[in-house]
């Protein structure tokens, strides 16, 4: 539930020369489709960052589209599909709302999901919910029901890096790290004093990684 402001400080501190397009994970009611309308309003190759679930959404890119992306960065996320617990939250959550009474994710499950430091920090959290309230319920309902699992990562053959904060309490660096030990050849950096809002925690941080790793692959 987060829409293209979320890169907003990223963007700001990046040094790497080329345009930057922010597709949202629409249309579509499937990864799959939400996949393919990414690469259908992409250029005709690109470099894909993808954040907690548009880790899941970029992997699924890279799958169907092998040839088109020149290189993957995925951000706090995992190779593991939801548990059943997570599921249940998530069902629990979106039938205590609608369309009417919608005004994003709860300022207690925002806080939680950020670094202990930041938890009382009442301008991020809003700032997070604000970005979900203009989504709207709809946007909860599709991503709720996304099934992230059969998703590619062993057989994926761009560069890639992989980025976990050491304090993400919803995506642990234990789990990122499997994600970077299953991929072929992937880069794990790990990002402190973060939790797992890194680009909005941590963006000098991130900025910094992307920006040495992109240019790690430029032929000298």
């Amino acid at each position: 539930m987060l829409d293209g402001s979320l890169w907003d400080d990223l963007i700001d501190r990046l040094q790497y020369d080329a345009p930057i397009y922010r597709p949202a994970l629409a249309p579509g009611t499937t990864i799959d489709e939400i996949a393919s309308g990414i690469a259908n309003a992409a250029p005709g190759r690109f470099i894909l960052i993808g954040f907690s679930l548009g880790g899941y959404v970029a992997r699924k890119v890279a799958e169907l589209f092998p040839r088109r992306v020149i290189a993957l960065i995925l951000i706090a996320t995992s190779l593991k599909a939801d548990t059943r617990e997570r599921v249940n939250s998530r069902r629990g959550i979106i039938d205590s709302m609608n369309s009417e009474n919608f005004r994003g994710l709860s300022s207690i499950s925002i806080a939680n999901a950020l670094h202990p430091d930041r938890r009382d920090e009442k301008e991020l959290i809003a700032r997070i919910q604000r970005m979900g309230t203009r989504l709207g319920y709809d946007a909860l309902v599709i991503q709720s029901h996304l099934q992230r699992h059969s998703i590619a990562a062993a057989s994926l053959t761009c560069p890639t890096l992989v980025i976990a904060a050491a304090e993400d309490p919803l995506r642990t660096a234990e789990e990122t790290r499997e994600l970077a030990d299953t991929i072929p050849n992937a880069t794990l950096r790990i990002i402190r004093k973060s939790g797992h809002m890194i680009p909005l925690e941590q963006p000098e941080a991130l900025a910094d990684a992307i920006t040495l790793w992109l240019k790690s692959l430029a032929p000298s």
